[in-house]
């Protein structure tokens, strides 16, 4: 019985920490390692090089004790929002969520001290605004999205600081990647409203209203334009990964009328995993970096 218990608070543990994401984070973190920050660079320096991995794992560990506290904080909002994903996560009793959540946070600064000194300042900030996020920031509006979207992308800052590489087409990557991002969170804006509006969140949906909303993403999905022009206008640095960009924008649109043709959470719900689907094949796509058009 005993171990049965165990067993179940672990796989909750796994769900709250997201552990199906960090693995997804280090997959898009070596490949953009070895595709976009050092191009130049072979598999094997890539995957033996010890402060990467460091880096690299002290950005999973933050990550998880983003998430921790975040759920710790968010209760009451997902027993409305999410009840099925509260009752699972919730497994763990919340003076466990908080010693994981110092266990994680204290791993990683442990594995950015072996690196340097610059390297721990970058994750105590990191840590910082996590933990701010997650108890005051995501109460905020525009805050929520904005740095919700910041804190998503940072991780991939810290390489672009580790490779020293602040070449134009890096900063092309990361307005995509920003842009989607954005999107995807005022979609999750959406689908959250009930809790949001409850627990007095002043998220973009919660201040301007549905209509609105949309309106800022249909806006967002136009400016996609720019980046995917800029990518593309660069096809000998990007290869066929350029095919992936182009496709971006057509299933953006599609996204756009789904959203304004069926207004209900079931819909933004579908709609928020399908952009994850699209945030995944763009990770995948990095490989494309590698054969010619």
């Amino acid at each position: 019985m005993l171990f049965k218990k165990t067993a179940i608070q672990l796989l909750a543990l796994f769900a709250s920490v997201r552990g199906y994401n960090l693995l997804v984070v280090i997959i898009a973190q070596y490949l953009s390692a070895r595709y976009i920050f050092a191009p130049n660079k072979p598999w094997v320096q890539i995957l033996l090089d010890p402060n990467l991995m460091k880096i690299f794992l002290a950005t999973s560990f933050a990550i998880a004790g983003g998430y921790l506290i975040n759920n710790f904080y968010d209760a009451e909002k997902d027993q409305i929002n999410r009840p099925v994903k509260y009752l699972i996560e919730h497994r763990v009793p919340p003076v466990f969520q908080l010693f994981f959540y110092g266990l994680m946070n204290f791993s990683s600064l442990i594995l950015a001290s072996l690196v340097s000194v610059k390297t721990i300042f970058f994750f105590v900030t990191y840590i910082f605004f996590l933990w701010l996020y997650s108890h005051y920031l995501k109460k905020r509006f525009w805050a929520s999205n904005f740095f919700a979207v910041l804190l998503a992308v940072t991780p991939f800052i810290a390489i672009m600081f580790y490779f020293k590489n602040y070449e134009s087409i890096v900063f092309h990557h990361a307005g995509f990647l920003f842009l989607v991002l954005l999107i995807r969170d005022l979609i999750k804006d959406l689908e959250n409203f009930k809790g949001d509006w409850v627990r007095d969140y002043k998220t973009i949906a919660v201040v301007y209203g549905e209509k609105r909303t949309k309106q800022i993403i249909s806006f967002l999905v136009i400016l996609m334009l720019i980046p995917v022009s800029l990518l593309v206008k660069n096809k000998q640095l990007i290869n066929s990964m350029s095919y992936y960009f182009l496709a971006t924008i057509p299933f953006l649109l599609l996204i756009v009328i789904i959203l304004w043709k069926s207004p209900t959470q079931k819909t933004y719900l579908w709609l928020h995993n399908l952009l994850k689907v699209l945030i995944v094949s763009g990770i995948l796509s990095i490989l494309l970096i590698r054969l010619p058009l």
